[in-house]
């Protein structure tokens, strides 16, 4: 090989090298950026406080603030954040975990894929009620989505249920709306993946929000603890309202990880 050549193989060398730095720069920026955003996003939940409530009651001539104690915080919260979008509809938070936001629901199953809750574009998104949960009814099954983010945020702690000790220190999902401040115990935690429409005798949890009969109710539990990495000795019968949590998991092609709870 003469000098020509070398000093070309060099250069295309030095080229890919540098082509390889830039994008190694560019996911930096973009890793530390999320994880900014994130944060900012969940510290601005957390500066919702009383005295923003009392100074609200006083610019809209209320007679006296808000009374903490015919409410609890958690729904005062929520209902200051509501001003703010009325797709908030909820709040959930597994205690002890990153896990800890406002819960939306718009008229599709895109939007808050990329935008969080205040309606601002965000790549991480916001945690959200699938849009056919029907509050009139209200339907069975609570199903809320949310990323899994390589910082921690949003639904990446729910991967950590893939351990059983992890579940017996965080057995409970506290879910609040407007109405109550709730608590589900788990029933499963399992891995799953997003199938085929032609793919038949599979489970496909996504498709379950609201029962059509007893049938179809137990036909769903019974899946979540066959499924499920482990027995947690909670059950559920036909009636009782459920939580799923859903984020994506890399175990596989269009991988899922969910966890299923009860309401005590």
């Amino acid at each position: 090989m003469n000098n020509k050549s070398k000093s070309y193989i060099r250069k295309i060398i030095y080229i890919i090298l540098i082509i390889i730095a830039v994008l190694s720069i560019i996911y930096i920026i973009k890793y530390f950026y999320d994880f900014y955003i994130s944060k900012k996003q969940t510290n601005l939940l957390n500066e919702v406080t009383i005295s923003e409530q009392t100074n609200f009651a006083i610019e809209n001539n209320l007679q006296e603030p808000i009374n903490q104690s015919t409410k609890p915080e958690r729904i005062l919260k929520l209902e200051e954040l509501k001003k703010q979008n009325s797709e908030i509809i909820g709040w959930v938070e597994i205690e002890n975990t990153d896990i800890n936001y406002p819960v939306l629901q718009a008229k599709d199953n895109d939007f808050y894929m990329n935008h969080n809750y205040k309606g601002e574009y965000s790549s991480a998104g916001a945690i959200f009620l699938d849009k056919d949960y029907n509050w009139d009814i209200p339907s069975s099954n609570l199903l809320i989505y949310g990323h899994n983010m390589k910082n921690s945020t949003m639904f990446q702690n729910l991967l950590k249920y893939n351990s059983i000790d992890f579940y017996k220190e965080h057995p409970i999902i506290r879910f609040t709306t407007l109405q109550e401040d709730a608590d589900y115990e788990i029933v499963g935690a399992f891995y799953s993946k997003v199938y085929f429409k032609t793919d038949k005798n599979v489970f496909k949890y996504y498709q379950f929000v609201n029962a059509q009969n007893e049938e179809e109710y137990n036909s769903f539990i019974q899946n979540v603890k066959n499924s499920s990495l482990y027995d947690t000795g909670i059950d559920a019968k036909y009636g009782d309202q459920l939580i799923t949590l859903s984020t994506c998991s890399y175990h596989t092609a269009d991988g899922r990880f969910v966890v299923v709870g009860r309401k005590k």
